[in-house]
């Protein structure tokens, strides 16, 4: 499954979520994500997304969609983050 995940994280934690969200997915701009995972991987990613939440302001928003072929993105202005095709 293709996913894409943002988050508003209190100031405190907020660094802990993106660090572990780069470790699983790719960084797209501040605080947004996407990437594919299995259906066990995602399992993993949302039990460990919400240790992260404990306030009742901090909120996970998190898109589900069946197929990558289903995406379709435009950025305007500055692109941020890892570019998928980079090849190093």
């Amino acid at each position: 499954m293709y996913v894409v995940i943002a988050y508003d994280i209190s100031i405190e934690r907020v660094n802990k979520v993106k660090g572990y969200l780069r470790t699983q997915l790719t960084w797209v701009q501040n605080s947004l994500f996407e990437g594919e995972l299995t259906n066990s991987r995602f399992l993993e990613v949302k039990s460990r997304l919400a240790e992260f939440v404990q306030s009742p302001d901090d909120s996970i928003i998190i898109y589900i969609l069946s197929d990558k072929r289903f995406v379709s993105r435009e950025v305007m202005g500055m692109k941020k983050g890892s570019p998928e095709d980079t090849i190093l």
